[in-house]
């Protein structure tokens, strides 16, 4: 029940991500509306005009067609601009430049308006019928969006960028608390686990000594001697918890010796694993790294310890190899390669985090402790290379040298 929390509380940043698309169409779409409405507002007048204009221009009063000017059209807060039927501009209001400026450059100015807005909404004809029904075209009206329109517009998208910021400095502050305390809680469970090894492993390495010396044991040197390999193993083991979470030394090495001790200790463990699972050396000759040897040690055993567990099948194999990731640069890969069962394209960018195990007893915390130690301690990456399901899984490691 846990594990599953602990998932679902990954996809945070998701559902907030969600719920940022639907406020933002939401607002989007209400602010458009608005504007939508405002424009028809505005047609509504300028067909009003049109129409009185028409009715002015049959009975030919001059005068109701100046006091419409003058009073309603020049009242609006937004442009309009009045031409003849060939949209020659004749007046215009709301544009900043002067209506009583009628010189040849300032006209161009105003057809190049016209032309602009006649892109953005359709202008409205100034009509009217003669005795003989004949529809005749005076001019065109063109208008377009005032002040509070343009700011409308603009307006969701300065609040999209607000929210977005917003929302960028809460998942930046969700993430760095939830680093933070995950590093917190890392670092106190291992120095709290090798403390607690401490003082067993002490004691057992004293009642070893006792053993040891003692005449009757000397039959069982062989078994003392694994005995005291083990207790060595756990006192290592518990050294490397001590280091998580300090300044662990580390220092520029030769990689070889160290993957040759460790494949060495696994194949003397094979036959007692009840699989027949070989260990294939493809390792080359590579630059030397910096690297915690007792930190590194931990993270091949761990994948190759998840290796042996893929492997479903009677007999397996696993492959380590080693070589240079770009012959121009000194960064060097360790591969480690398995016939086991592989992993899902679904579970590959889950396997790191804390608490994702296949096994029933598993805590799911290997590979992601693996992942903090090449990436964080060793300026690193641990990455899974290829993975085919029935087929088998590469993990690659890459190290500066």
């Amino acid at each position: 029940m846990k594990k599953i929390l602990y998932r679902l509380s990954d996809r945070f940043t998701l559902i907030l991500f969600s719920v940022a698309v639907i406020l933002i169409f939401v607002m989007l779409y209400y602010s458009q509306k608005i504007v939508h409405d405002l424009r028809a507002e505005s047609r509504n007048i300028i067909e009003f005009y049109a129409r009185v204009h028409s009715q002015a221009a049959l009975q030919e009063d001059e005068t109701l067609i100046n006091f419409l000017f003058e009073e309603i059209i020049k009242r609006t807060n937004f442009p309009i601009i009045l031409t003849d039927v060939n949209k020659n501009p004749d007046y215009w209001v709301g544009l900043q430049i002067d209506s009583n400026e009628k010189s040849a450059e300032t006209v161009e100015k105003v057809k190049a308006i016209v032309r602009k807005l006649e892109k953005q909404i359709d202008p409205v004809a100034i009509t009217f019928r003669d005795s003989e029904g004949i529809e005749i075209t005076l001019g065109y009206l063109y208008f377009g969006d005032s002040h509070l329109i343009t700011r409308l517009i603009w307006l969701p998208y300065v609040e999209i960028g607000v929210i977005g910021l917003f929302i960028l400095v809460a998942l930046l502050g969700f993430r760095s608390i939830k680093k933070s305390e995950e590093q917190f809680i890392w670092v106190g469970l291992t120095k709290e686990t090798a403390h607690q090894m401490g003082t067993p492993l002490s004691s057992l390495m004293g009642w070893l000594e006792i053993i040891k010396s003692r005449k009757e044991c000397a039959s069982a040197a062989k078994e003392l001697a694994e005995m005291e390999n083990d207790i060595n193993r756990l006192s290592k083991v518990s050294a490397r918890f001590s280091q998580i979470g300090s300044r662990s030394s580390i220092k520029k090495q030769n990689l070889l010796p160290i993957l040759d001790d460790i494949i060495e200790y696994f194949q003397r463990r094979l036959p007692h694993m009840g699989k027949e699972v070989k260990i294939i050396r493809r390792i080359e000759p590579v630059p030397d790294v910096y690297l915690n040897r007792d930190l590194f040690e931990w993270v091949i055993e761990n994948l190759i310890k998840n290796a042996l567990d893929a492997i479903e099948k009677k007999s397996g194999v696993i492959e380590i190899s080693t070589g240079l990731v770009n012959e121009m640069k000194s960064s060097v890969f360790i591969d480690i390669k398995d016939n086991g069962k592989g992993i899902s394209s679904q579970h590959r960018r889950i396997v790191f985090k804390p608490g994702y195990s296949t096994k029933k007893r598993g805590w799911g915390l290997g590979l992601n402790l693996a992942k903090r130690i090449v990436e964080e301690f060793h300026d690193g990456k641990l990455l899974i290379k290829d993975s085919r399901i029935g087929e088998g899984t590469t993990m690659r490691i890459i190290l500066k040298g």
